[in-house]
């Protein structure tokens, strides 16, 4: 299944949650699109639910179905919490710490500069958004491409950086210093459905 790439305001309607992370998909019009408005009283089922969360999550960090499966069989292979190391895993992929540390305003934004060899990690040019960063591991912008006006203005425009990432602005450079707790993961998403969404 190939990875969405149509209008995220739309998806974000419909799955009700802000995929932009801005929250303004859902200010204008807080329910699903479609030609009945708000109306449209749906009582989603078991199933339906668990779906739903599941596309919400996938959709959240852009990955097409199959990383999506791969990265949750990873996460059931590690000790702890199937749905929480799903969570921890999807967070440190390095395309989602370039968006995280505000090199870029969206995950999509921050996988085109990964893919075309923008970022650094620990001084060396990475270019696959699905590496996975390790505790201790610096994210930097290559020299060539710090004036980008895309990068300046995210830069500018970031006013929140999680507790697990350091960045210097200055330097555009951060470090990912340890993993992300699940207190700090997205609490708009219940991963236990997407676990029981995979273990039909």
């Amino acid at each position: 299944m190939a990875r969405y790439t149509g209008p995220s305001w739309k998806l974000s309607r419909r799955l009700g949650i802000s995929l932009s992370g801005t929250g303004k998909e859902l200010e204008r019009r807080p329910y699903a699109p479609g030609q009945h408005g708000p109306n449209q009283r749906k009582k989603l089922s078991e199933y339906g639910l668990q779906l739903q969360e599941k596309q919400k999550l996938r959709h959240m960090y852009g990955l097409n179905e199959r990383q999506f499966k791969n990265t949750y069989l990873k996460a059931g292979k590690m000790q702890g919490i199937h749905g929480e190391n799903f969570m921890i895993l999807l967070e440190s992929r390095l395309d989602n710490i370039v968006y995280r540390l505000g090199l870029a305003r969206t995950r999509r934004q921050a996988r085109q500069l990964v893919n075309h060899g923008h970022i650094l990690v620990d001084g060396k040019r990475v270019d696959i958004p699905s590496y996975r960063l390790r505790p201790g591991q610096t994210i930097s912008v290559r020299e060539k491409s710090r004036n980008f006006a895309i990068i300046k203005e995210a830069v500018e425009a970031t006013n929140f950086i999680p507790e697990y990432i350091t960045f210097d602005a200055e330097k555009l450079e951060g470090t990912f210093v340890r993993m992300p707790e699940r207190s700090e993961l997205p609490a708009e998403i219940n991963e236990a459905f997407i676990v029981e969404f995979y273990s039909r």
